[in-house]
């Protein structure tokens, strides 16, 4: 790596899982030869799981929604807050962005910061602003991961890390510990993690990607009835609804973690589960970084690109092989009035899967 390259502005203003796919390019530069002084912009959702990494010098929220607001409320002011932004940046002297966002905006922001090195993908002509890019329409053919690995070489970094992490804080893990134990939950019982909803970074699409909750609730159940497991229902406090209509179509009784953690809270108790099922989204995502097997259940999106990482293993994927997915390509989505690809995930084969994952090593 060029001596220069010390200090490194990662880019990601995505969701959970999204952030979480940046993780083996933190832990590569992190790894190199006496290492770079790192720092991040995220957005506020994704925020907690960057304070806590100890490879992340510096972290930035750059919140688009709250930037909107304060630009209708007050143009000064939305001013004032960016060019903040920047100076903080700025005097950090970083030698090089790693933009994985895809927008304009941020390369722009970065030279604004006389940020001389940004590297990132040119989408749709938006990568104007970088000094070194690579052409995309869009991820398709491997993970997401690996196109952000492939933007080391710009800067001399050989990948030296696959797989993605979380950093819990040991307060987080008594908390989820007292928790269980105050659930009910003895120490070496059996206990299985179930996230019915996910995927909030795509907003009032997310629904889209979500297996039915008579579907969780019924294999919930098979694992109680015939495994003797013990479940704990996981989601943030927006996914509640969807949490309650799979409680209430269990016919056996779960503790419900639905809205009552942080999300490192959530990661920690999820690193105590045996198993972890959900949707495609950021909790199947979390609950691969915090170190537990999982099933992800995929609709329209293709797991070879946005799946568990790395695949196999610990992990499985179940979804439905129809002509028609995955249709999510290019960052867009078909329309859709059938849900034929997640309609047609049955019980058996997420049950089947939560076996095989159970006796994975």
């Amino acid at each position: 790596m060029q001596k220069e390259m010390k200090r490194i502005l990662i880019i990601n203003p995505f969701g959970i899982g999204d952030v979480l796919f940046t993780t083996p390019v933190i832990e590569s530069l992190s790894a190199r030869t006496g290492g770079s002084r790192i720092g991040f912009i995220c957005n506020r959702r994704t925020e907690p799981l960057l304070r806590v990494n100890p490879k992340i010098e510096w972290v930035f929220v750059y919140e688009k929604d709250e930037l909107r607001e304060l630009w209708r409320g007050s143009k000064v002011g939305y001013i004032k807050k960016l060019l903040a932004l920047v100076r903080d940046i700025r005097e950090k002297r970083f030698d090089a962005a790693i933009d994985l966002s895809l927008n304009r905006e941020y390369g722009f922001l970065c030279w604004l910061a006389g940020i001389k090195e940004r590297i990132g993908f040119n989408y749709k002509g938006r990568g104007s602003c970088l000094t070194k890019r690579i052409e995309i329409n869009g991820y398709y053919g491997k993970h997401v991961i690996e196109y952000y690995l492939g933007l080391l070489r710009f800067i001399g970094v050989e990948p030296m890390q696959q797989e993605i992490r979380i950093y819990l804080p040991g307060e987080d893990r008594e908390w989820a510990r007292g928790f269980l134990t105050a659930n009910g939950v003895r120490e070496g019982e059996p206990l299985i993690g179930i996230a019915p909803a996910g995927g909030a970074s795509w907003g009032k699409e997310a629904a889209i990607k979500h297996w039915r909750t008579e579907g969780f609730a019924d294999v919930a159940d098979r694992l109680i009835e015939k495994l003797g497991a013990k479940v704990i229902i996981l989601g943030s406090g927006s996914e509640t609804g969807i949490c309650e209509k799979a409680i209430g179509a269990m016919r056996n009784p779960a503790v419900i973690a639905c809205g009552k953690t942080t999300l490192l809270q959530s990661a920690a108790l999820m690193s105590m589960c045996r198993i972890v099922i959900a949707n495609d989204g950021g909790s199947l995502h979390l609950a691969v970084a915090a170190g537990a097997k999982t099933v992800g259940i995929f609709g329209p999106v293709d797991e070879r690109v946005y799946g568990q990482y790395p695949p196999g293993g610990r992990h499985r994927t179940v979804k439905e092989d129809i002509d028609c997915r995955p249709c999510y390509r290019n960052f867009k989505m078909k329309e859709c009035d059938e849900r034929r690809c997640l309609d047609g995930v049955s019980t058996e084969a997420v049950f089947k899967a939560a076996q095989e994952a159970l006796a994975s090593g």
